[in-house]
């Protein structure tokens, strides 16, 4: 089946109407600007999720000037229940181990990274509050190993798993992290662990494991290996019990040979991700006889890779939720596919992303709604009479009406290269608008989706459009679209970053005289260097985590960095650049390099803590250009690591993002 571009796109026609009608009612008035916290504070409520009967939902509710708690609604009866809270530490994840009981993950949300001595933690507790056991020790705690085996307390790098298990008993399967010596990742451990008793043990595993994948009924079946340059996919034979290689390929480049686990049949049929001869993944059946892919996929999506995952109830497949140009469902199943359409039919204008219980006889199922203007909000639709009930919006203090509307383009670079991007203009904007080209990190990974993003709102909030490019190297779109990107630091990405901005100029959309470049770590490094190569295109720019030196990847001498050596030694050198042969592209692509040139104001903000592009980064350009660039503005956060991580710490930085780019760009600002 195919899975055409439509997801975005068929809602900006539905929203057409509303968006007349809102640029009448913009010129009427000025309406005062939307705070800033109501964009950057911590979400109502988040990761709201059924019980595996469908009479509960469990979720974080978050209220101000309290620690976040997990909490249960009674679908059936409305009520309210505390599940777990405490004074000293906030919830940070959890899952259903099966109708009666949750476990559940804490962390320290009132301080960064850097001082989360006394965060984590492993819990089950029973729906009602009841039944309380800690199960892995909280970072920081001073337990010695003989107490530790009299508690039966886990290590604190113990977590959930992302996947829904079998939901059916006290038993759940949880992730602990284990280290080299050098402090750097080495593997993870599975264990199936009893949330009553607290007893474990180890699911024996075929080499350093990076991820796992349990199959319908819930039990462990597909690990994935590394060893130096080559990652392995393991199956787990449930007629030997051992583990036997279905397929490798380069851990850090894939290939049109690799292949990505997605998940299971109930008839033990394993669908992954793969190319199948083509430039685009698909969702593909894998034969675990033969190591062969299906011949057609089961989905395709033109022009983007898959990238999602399945969607069933116990013993039967629904269908599978994945990422076009925005996330949704598509479904298999008849009777699913009847019920999205009476969904949608109820809440028009937004993708209704709908979860299903794990039992077959759920009576409620949870929908999660969404928009470019909308903000996530959690719904529940009764199977018994058809109603669509609001339990809460994520973030009640968003207006969708004073939102920006959104818009997935696609322009050409100067050799011709299709870059897929995202543009965000403000409600009821006109022409020759600032504009701030916000640019992704990463930079092997795609960027940003279809829907409501707090960043690209804020901005155009007051007064910018947005222009997200999707640059070659950005994953999602193609193995042809990233390999374009290898090596190409500073260079031909750096190329389709400004010709995203020319493109919006030519369009109308920007004014030419008002442009900012911005982003985060490879974003951040962008925005340096588009300063220095396109300094008559970009007025000002805004870096944070930014790497300044490329060569500092390579020979930084820091002990504490995050960057694993098989990735120095085996990814980097293709994907950025070998430190030998490639040693005078690197110096020559470093914005470090070219200070001198930076002479356009410039906002640097970084984290103290940061493993992945430490301070010295940061410090170093700031030292080359503070003689003689006078609009430097500069800032530290002590206990940040590599992004913010902390709502305080967001509303400071965008705040002074605000100021800055009101002063450079002309846009609005709060006094």
């Amino acid at each position: 089946m195919s899975i055409p571009f439509f997801c975005a796109r068929a809602l900006l026609a539905c929203a057409a109407l509303a968006s007349v009608c809102l640029d009448a009612a913009a010129q009427a008035a000025p309406a005062p600007l939307v705070p800033i916290e109501h964009f950057f504070s911590a979400p109502a409520l988040d990761r709201a999720r059924l019980s595996p009967k469908g009479r509960y939902v469990a979720a974080i509710f978050s209220t101000p000037g309290q620690r976040d708690m997990l909490a249960v609604i009674d679908l059936q009866t409305n009520a309210v229940s505390r599940a777990a809270s405490y004074k000293d530490a906030d919830i940070l994840d959890f899952a259903w181990v099966n109708e009666e009981r949750l476990l559940f993950n804490v962390t320290d949300k009132s301080v960064g990274p850097a001082k989360q001595d006394a965060a984590y933690g492993l819990y089950a507790v029973n729906r009602d509050g009841s039944e309380m056991r800690q199960l892995a020790e909280r970072r920081g705690e001073a337990i010695g190993i003989e107490s530790h085996i009299k508690s039966r307390t886990l290590p604190w790098h113990t977590f959930i798993m992302s996947q829904r298990g079998a939901q059916d008993s006290e038993y759940v399967y949880v992730e602990s992290i284990t280290w080299d010596l050098k402090d750097k990742f080495k593997s993870v451990e599975l264990l199936r662990l009893n949330t009553l008793t607290g007893q474990a043990s180890s699911v024996q595993r075929p080499g350093n494991v990076t991820a796992w994948l349990l199959d319908n009924a819930g039990a462990p079946r597909v690990a994935l290996t590394y060893e130096k340059d080559t990652s392995t996919v393991h199956y787990l034979d449930p007629v030997t019990s051992s583990w036997r290689p279905i397929a490798s390929y380069h851990r850090f480049k894939g290939g049109r040979e690799a292949i990505e686990p997605v998940g299971f049949g109930p008839d033990g049929t394993l669908y992954v991700s793969a190319a199948g001869g083509k430039d685009t993944t698909s969702l593909h059946t894998f034969d675990l006889r033969t190591g062969k892919i299906s011949a057609e996929p089961v989905i395709e999506t033109p022009g983007y890779d898959f990238d999602g995952s399945l969607l069933s109830r116990r013993g039967k497949l629904l269908g599978a939720t994945l990422t076009t140009d925005a996330l949704a469902n598509v479904w298999f199943d008849p009777e699913m596919a009847a019920l999205q359409k009476k969904i949608d039919a109820l809440a028009p204008g937004t993708v209704n992303l709908v979860s299903v219980a794990a039992g077959a006889d759920g009576p409620w199922v949870l929908v999660s709604s969404y928009s470019d203007t909308h903000p996530v909000s959690y719904n529940v639709y009764s199977l018994r009479d058809g109603t669509l009930k609001r339990l809460m919006e994520r973030r009640p203090g968003i207006d969708p009406k004073r939102m920006a509307r959104q818009e997935p383009v696609r322009y050409k670079a100067r050799d011709g290269r299709e870059i897929p991007a995202l543009l965000t203009t403000p409600a009821g904007a006109g022409k020759n608008l600032p504009l701030v080209v916000l640019v992704h990190g990463g930079p092997y990974v795609r960027g940003n989706r279809w829907g409501w993003d707090p960043d690209n709102q804020f901005l155009a909030s007051r007064g910018y459009v947005v222009l997200e490019p999707e640059f070659r190297g950005s994953t999602g779109f193609g193995h042809a679209h990233f390999a374009a990107g290898l090596k190409q630091w500073g260079r031909a990405m750096q190329d389709d970053i400004a010709d995203g901005a020319r493109w919006a100029i030519a369009q109308g959309i920007a004014d030419p005289k008002r442009i900012c470049i911005a982003g985060a770590s490879y974003g951040g490094y962008a925005a340096l260097m588009g300063l220095a190569k396109d300094p008559e295109l970009f007025r000002c720019g805004v870096s944070w985590a930014g790497l300044t030196d490329l060569n500092l990847l390579y020979n930084g001498q820091w002990a504490f960095s995050d960057l694993s050596e098989d990735y120095k030694a085996y990814g980097m050198p293709d994907l950025i650049g070998d430190p030998v042969k490639d040693a005078d592209q690197l110096k020559a692509n470093s914005p470090i390099t070219h200070a001198a040139k930076i002479t356009q104001p410039l906002l640097m903000a970084y984290g103290a803590a940061d493993r992945r592009v430490p301070l010295v980064h940061g410090r170093s350009l700031r030292d080359a250009v503070a003689g003689h660039n006078k609009g430097l503005e500069w800032v530290v956060y002590q206990d940040e690591e590599h992004g913010w991580s902390q709502p305080k710490t967001k509303i400071d930085f965008w705040g002074r993002v605000e100021k800055f780019l009101a002063k450079q760009l002309g846009g609005a600002s709060t006094p």
